[in-house]
């Protein structure tokens, strides 16, 4: 009778067969991978699409006697390095490594050290703070070519608003900011940086919103000066955020083309003329494009020597 009640318990026995086989772990992992990369698959596309295949191309027309002519017969021989031979023995182009250099430098300077500088006077609480910083942000909200022709009006010497307030208040007035070649790359460059404050003052005030309250409180109980506590607490909290600013600046202003169009179209007598402006001048006004993929291709190679710098030095930073 025990036997009988046991077996009704325990219930009839399972096959063999009906037991499932245990997950294969090889399976399982060749699985995930396949759904990991199903999943970046799209953006691998987008980037070798639209990123990967125009570099590529550019790289190749920079060793290629590529001309007008190419569009209708078709024909793009090798002519080996002539191309980069050409560029590189070509006056113009030291001067135009030369103006990119100062442009640069001088905009970046004027943008970080003023940015920073409202940055820090926002990150205080006062009426109309709100207000303020947005009118601040309009340059950076109106197109590069708006900007440019906006201030060409008012930098032009005879109808200019900014030479017509000078001969008001008794300055000067005839001052030749843009058909002057000692002064239009000056003018260029600061413009560049009013339409680059904006940019600059709303990450490092950002930045700036992360530092904690506790440490400035410290620093004023232990009778810290303004410097010192800026010099000693904040610059040193903002070093990975200046490092970001300082990164996307210089990749987003060694390239400028529309802004210089605009302002000098790379004049006066080339004083204004910049890799950017180079690589427009070969490829659509002498139809030069194996010259201008040359220029196109040094660019890109100074951007990705700073795009390496900004990573390495986010890792660093990490650690």
């Amino acid at each position: 009778m025990s036997t009988t009640t046991a077996s009704a318990a325990t219930g009839p026995a399972l096959p063999a067969t009906a037991v499932g086989k245990p997950p294969n772990p090889a399976r399982i992992r060749r699985r995930r991978h396949l759904a990991q990369w199903g999943f970046i698959a799209p953006a691998v596309i987008f980037m070798a699409l639209f990123f990967g295949y125009p570099l590529v191309r550019n790289i190749v027309m920079s060793f290629q006697d590529y001309s007008p002519s190419t569009f209708f017969t078709g024909r793009s021989p090798f002519n080996g390095t002539a191309n980069w031979s050409n560029v590189f023995n070509d006056e113009l182009f030291g001067k135009a490594l030369w103006h990119t250099i100062l442009f640069t430098i001088g905009s970046l300077i004027g943008q970080f050290c003023i940015g920073l500088g409202l940055a820090v006077f926002f990150s205080r609480r006062f009426p109309l703070n709100g207000i303020l910083r947005s009118l601040i942000l309009l340059p950076w909200l109106v197109p590069m070519v708006v900007s440019g022709v906006v201030w060409r009006r008012i930098l032009d010497q005879d109808t200019g608003v900014l030479n017509s307030f000078l001969g008001t208040i008794g300055v000067g007035g005839d001052t030749p900011w843009l058909t002057s070649t000692s002064m239009a790359l000056i003018s260029v460059v600061l413009v560049n940086i009013w339409i680059g404050i904006p940019f600059n003052m709303v990450i490092l005030y950002g930045g700036l919103q992360e530092v904690p309250r506790e440490l400035y409180e410290a620093a004023s109980l232990d009778g810290a000066s303004a410097w010192r506590t800026f010099r000693s607490i904040t610059l040193p909290m903002l070093r990975p955020v200046i490092t970001v600013v300082l990164v996307l600046g210089f990749m987003s202003t060694v390239k400028i083309l529309d802004l210089i169009l605009a302002l000098t179209d790379g004049g006066p007598a080339d004083s204004t003329q910049t890799l950017g402006t180079l690589t427009y001048q070969n490829s659509f006004v002498q139809l030069d494009f194996g010259a201008g993929a040359v220029v196109g291709n040094i660019l890109i190679l100074i951007s990705a020597v700073f795009a390496v710098f900004y990573l390495r030095a986010n890792r660093n930073e990490g650690k």
